[in-house]
């Protein structure tokens, strides 16, 4: 396949250069796994569409460090090694910034899954297990290429693409709290910051935080009343709720509402099978998608109907998918929302809200206390 030429490409191959004698080029032409990586790496840009997930990263990374602490890049006896631990595997991983909450499947099966997908023809993944004593090993035919072991420059682009991601975070909650300091003096600045964030290539996760940011305080600005008889009634202030992380693969919904018991769901895609799934998790009540696009809501709704009716045939069936699509928010909706809200002097509870949402996200603190770690 073509090799993905990106902004952090150039830094692959200079880490290459540096153990092949300057053949970096030739190094990452020749192998899969460092192909594999840089497709991996293009979230370093922060413009990227690609999600800043390290699952797949830290498999590799633990299981090459693993390599290289029984030294054998040097002694070449690999085929000897009884294996590594499953648990000291995923012990290692939740140590490494932003790995804290990361789940078994990378290790298991998504790896090489994915990894596959790229390189059907490969005959080598980079994980072998033995199922039977949960033991693990890195395949080495990937890291050995051309008579050098990659496996020192497997960690270096890791680690600095990890550093990478940890300057892209820490710039982003740095501005997040330039912005909050200021909001007072330079409301225009804090909503031009806002609106910067509601592109259609920015990070998935960054979207998800900000879009509930903003839809948390716009509803909170509403009331209902409700109650058991028209004699006895309760007012209450719409209140958004975030569900779990973002982008987790947990077959939840990202947002719920209380007390009207509204589902959103936030997405980047604008798929038929990817939608009707959504509403099928919830036996078809009604969901609200918030949708990374410039798209109207009508382009939208009308391109997942064609999907479907080309997919099920049956009209019927796809009325019935189309009318559980309660509303669709797309990226010109959330702003005009955001201006309503700063209008009503509540920009700033928005920006405390990304704050909040990001720290909690991406680790912080966790990330600040295990960074010397990962540096060791």
């Amino acid at each position: 396949m073509p090799i993905l030429d990106h902004e952090f490409t150039d830094k692959i191959i200079k880490i290459l250069d540096k153990f092949s004698g300057g053949n970096g080029e030739d190094l990452l032409s020749a192998s899969e796994i460092l192909q594999y990586l840089n497709i991996k790496t293009k979230a370093a840009n922060r413009g990227s569409k690609s999600r800043a997930g390290f699952a797949n990263h830290y498999a590799i990374y633990v299981l090459v460090e693993d390599y290289i602490s029984g030294r054998f890049h040097e002694s070449g006896d690999y085929s000897d090694y009884d294996g590594a631990t499953f648990s000291d595997l995923f012990r290692r991983q939740r140590e490494l910034p932003f790995g804290i909450k990361l789940q078994n499947h990378a290790l298991n099966h998504r790896l090489n899954a994915e990894f596959k997908k790229y390189f059907p023809t490969c005959e080598n993944l980079p994980i072998i297990r033995d199922a039977d004593s949960n033991k693990y090993w890195i395949n080495e035919q990937l890291i050995l290429v051309h008579g050098i072991n990659l496996a020192q420059a497997i960690i270096e682009i890791i680690e600095v693409y990890v550093k990478a991601r940890q300057s892209a975070f820490t710039e982003f909650m740095s501005y997040c709290q330039e912005i909050i300091d200021i909001q007072e003096k330079s409301p225009d600045k804090a909503i031009k910051f806002i609106k910067g964030l509601f592109r259609p290539n920015i990070d998935a996760r960054v979207f998800e935080i900000v879009s509930f940011a903003v839809l948390k305080q716009h509803y909170a600005d509403q009331r209902i009343y409700w109650g058991w008889s028209p004699d006895e009634l309760i007012e209450e202030s719409l209140v958004l709720y975030k569900t779990g992380r973002t982008n987790a693969n947990d077959g939840g919904i990202d947002f719920v509402m209380k007390p009207l018991g509204r589902f959103f769901q936030v997405t980047e895609t604008i798929d038929a099978g990817k939608y009707f799934l959504d509403i099928d998790k919830v036996q078809r009540y009604p969901i609200t998608f918030v949708v990374k696009t410039n798209k109207t809501s009508d382009e939208i709704v009308k391109k997942i109907a064609i999907q479907a009716e080309a997919k099920y045939q049956i009209k019927t069936i796809v009325r019935k998918y189309i009318k559980s699509v309660e509303e669709v928010i797309n990226i010109p909706r959330l702003m005009e929302i955001f201006e309503q809200v700063s209008k009503a002097g509540n920009g700033a509870n928005v920006i405390e809200e990304i704050v909040l949402q990001s720290r909690v996200e991406f680790n912080v603190e966790a990330e600040e206390q295990d960074v010397v770690a990962f540096e060791k």
